[in-house]
């Protein structure tokens, strides 16, 4: 059976929904520090390491939370520096956004970073661009690709394996698409986010164990999904205020959260974690080029 990866995206929540939700600017909070440090304290009590994609926001405002991920031996990625989605920005905007990010990561950490993450799967046929500035920025690899037909995001045709692609402009970079099964004749995500948070968990361990047996599984988590604490007072303001649709929506994002620490100590008791960039050397050597 192939090994997986446990991947997280760091970013604050409370910050990110004021923002996307609310149209209200507001500082990075302290919860992703003690939700990431959790995260940490379960990797180390299974001896794994994980691949952290850092928000450069979070980077900046929390410079020791980074310095904490790479002492303990981890690998360090990028998610963005602001969490804007490639289909809100020009070419040199992204550019600016992930290049960036990076030097502040590394400058922080002293360690390379390699592997890059857009915010909301938003590399699609549409912005495929993307993959150009990603490999221009310097990554060696993107774990930007869910392979399924969304509503929000999504790439159906893209290969599920692990792949060495050409991007238009016939640069070479690594690609890690996420993990899907086929249900009922379609791609369905299940191994991470809010596919985890309401899938019971003989689910995700089926769905989990049919993957790594042909490819490595790609878990991912964003520390907020561990938040079980109410926000502060000024979101919930703003939640009053908002449509009942938004309203609702917002309030989904709180289901099953209890869930997720059990489903997380599960699959690192009962699986065999790598990080990204290990996964990715692996199979640099042996892929064919694919043209997309």
């Amino acid at each position: 059976m192939s090994k997986a990866a446990f991947t997280i995206d760091v970013e604050d929540g409370i910050s990110i929904a004021m923002r996307d939700a609310f149209s209200k600017q507001s500082e990075q909070t302290d919860r992703v520090v003690r939700l990431t440090q959790r995260i940490l304290s379960l990797l180390d009590e299974h001896k794994v390491k994980a691949t952290f994609f850092i928000l450069g926001k979070v980077a900046e405002k929390f410079p020791e939370l980074i310095g904490e991920i790479a002492e303990e031996g981890h690998e360090l990625g990028v998610h963005g520096y602001h969490h804007r989605q490639f289909f809100c920005m020009s070419r040199q905007e992204a550019f600016n956004e992930i290049s960036c990010a990076k030097k502040l990561i590394e400058d922080i950490s002293g360690q390379a970073v390699w592997g890059h993450r857009a915010p909301a799967f938003s590399i699609t046929p549409e912005t495929e661009w993307g993959l150009d500035v990603i490999a221009e920025a310097g990554f060696t690899y993107d774990s930007s690709i869910m392979p399924i037909n969304g509503i929000r995001y999504g790439w159906p045709d893209f290969p599920r394996e692990i792949c060495k692609i050409k991007t238009p402009s016939g640069y070479e970079l690594m690609e890690v698409p996420m993990s899907t099964i086929q249900i009922l004749g379609r791609q369905m995500p299940v191994c991470g986010g809010g596919y985890l948070r309401f899938s019971p968990e003989w689910l995700t361990q089926k769905a989990f164990e049919m993957i790594i047996r042909e490819r490595p599984a790609i878990v991912y988590v964003h520390p907020y999904e561990l938040d079980t604490e109410p926000y502060p007072e000024y979101y919930f303001e703003e939640l009053r205020k908002a449509r009942f649709l938004k309203r609702n929506k917002m309030k989904s994002m709180w289901l099953n959260r209890k869930t997720v620490y059990p489903k997380l100590e599960m699959l690192l008791t009962n699986y065999e974690f790598d990080t990204m960039i290990s996964l990715v050397q692996k199979r640099k050597t042996c892929q064919k080029m694919l043209k997309i």
